[in-house]
């Protein structure tokens, strides 16, 4: 304990944290600031070295395992509240601080996504019981930031304003072929055909989502329009006046981002227009939590604007408009978590207890980088020419304006 008492003393700068180990030891680290107080108790022995050693990697674990609970009325919340105002201390730990440098030396191998283990990484996550999606998901099953813009308050209001607020942006006025890349359960392809005579491909790597998604463009009555493939975008050839991504390209990996804007120049038309929906981070390169690559999102990466910005230079793209959404994802999540809370024991059925708490983790943990820590999403504009779209961003308002009416009209 005395290597993890050390560690502590220095990472608790506001707040309190409190540990009773397996021994029934307690140990209390107190910062200088205020902060919230946090009280676990440690079940397991080896714990306390696994901490030092990756401490974000085993207090997942073993929160999954049981082996680490909480006392004294504090939650899992507490402790990423906790974390969210002293992370920055953590990462400056001589030893953790290592640990990040030897892991941006090897994110070439945690990022591996050639075409067919792009395909493994996304069954891990995407191919998950499509019941356990539609028990926690708005409507329409989006499974991204939604859009809280003035208000909106219900998630299922969010997720509308999301794809109107993305479908102004692709300016459909005047486009016939649409390309989705990584198109989930259909909503956002379906969305643009609705509100524009378009058509549209989605291409996803999950046979789960490509199955439900043919299943709803059918009974949507937009099966003559809208077609889905299980297909690597890699593979498409065909030119569209419009492309959109919502939620794919923190499955690409820094090092496919060239492949990946040069695919896209290739597939725009000369006056096309593409939208990119991603998370990103508002600070340096940096590589993904280990716990997240191991148990979540393995092969993922949400980059930095430079590397982005870097790789669309290069391609020889205009960017002709960047919008930086700072809390929304937050606030989804904490709707996403609300929701799987409610629906906790159903899940568990359809899984087990070992799962809910995984996940448990997973959406906390993510609501607390948009909350507190380092991440945002970022939505960029592209295009092969600096005219693609107006030199003014009225068009986008008046446009998602219009939308909305329709949308109103429609109810």
């Amino acid at each position: 304990m005395r290597l993890l008492s050390h560690m502590l003393s220095r990472f608790v700068q506001a707040g309190r944290l409190r540990i009773t180990d397996a021994g029934g030891v307690v140990r209390d680290f107190a910062g200088k600031a205020p902060g919230p107080f946090v009280s676990v108790r440690f079940h397991d022995p080896g714990l306390q070295r696994k901490m030092f050693l990756s401490p974000g990697l085993a207090v997942g674990e073993a929160y999954m395992d049981g082996t680490l609970t909480f006392e004294d009325g504090t939650s899992l919340r507490d402790l990423f509240t906790l974390y969210g105002h002293n992370y920055q201390a953590l990462d400056r730990y001589p030893l953790q601080a290592l640990f990040r440098a030897i892991g941006r030396r090897l994110r070439w191998l945690q990022q591996y996504n050639p075409i067919g283990k792009s395909q493994q990484h996304v069954a891990h996550h995407y191919d998950l019981s499509r019941e356990l999606f539609e028990l926690f998901l708005d409507e329409d099953m989006q499974y991204s930031c939604a859009y809280f813009g003035d208000g909106v308050r219900s998630l299922e209001e969010a997720q509308a304003a999301k794809k109107r607020h993305i479908a102004a942006k692709l300016r459909l006025d005047g486009a016939k072929r649409v390309l989705d890349i990584g198109s989930g359960w259909g909503g956002m392809a379906m969305t643009l055909a609705e509100l524009a005579p378009v058509e549209v491909l989605g291409v996803t790597l999950s046979t789960e989502q490509q199955k439900l998604a043919e299943e709803r463009a059918r009974r949507r009555g937009l099966s003559d329009r809208v077609t889905f493939e299980l297909r690597d975008y890699r593979q498409i050839e065909q030119r569209f006046d419009r492309i959109v991504s919502v939620g794919m390209f923190e499955h690409v990996g820094a090092a496919y981002y060239d492949e990946f804007f040069g695919k896209v120049r290739e597939l725009l038309t000369d006056d096309g227009v593409m939208v990119l929906h991603s998370i990103g981070r508002m600070e340096p390169p940096g590589t993904t939590a280990a716990w997240l690559r191991k148990y979540i999102f393995p092969g993922g990466y949400s980059p930095a604007l430079s590397e982005v910005m870097a790789a669309v230079e290069r391609q020889g793209l205009w960017v002709s408009d960047i919008e930086i959404l700072r809390v929304h994802y937050a606030e989804t999540l904490a709707a996403w978590h609300e929701r799987f809370q409610a629906q906790r024991e159903r899940i568990a059925k359809l899984y087990d207890e070992r799962f809910c708490r995984m996940w448990e983790f997973y959406l906390l943990a993510c609501e607390n980088e948009f909350r507190l820590g380092s991440c945002m999403v970022f939505q960029m504009q592209l295009g092969r020419k600096r005219d693609a779209v107006p030199f003014t961003r009225d068009y986008i308002t008046d446009t998602e304006r219009r939308y909305g009416n329709m949308a109103t009209a429609a109810e």
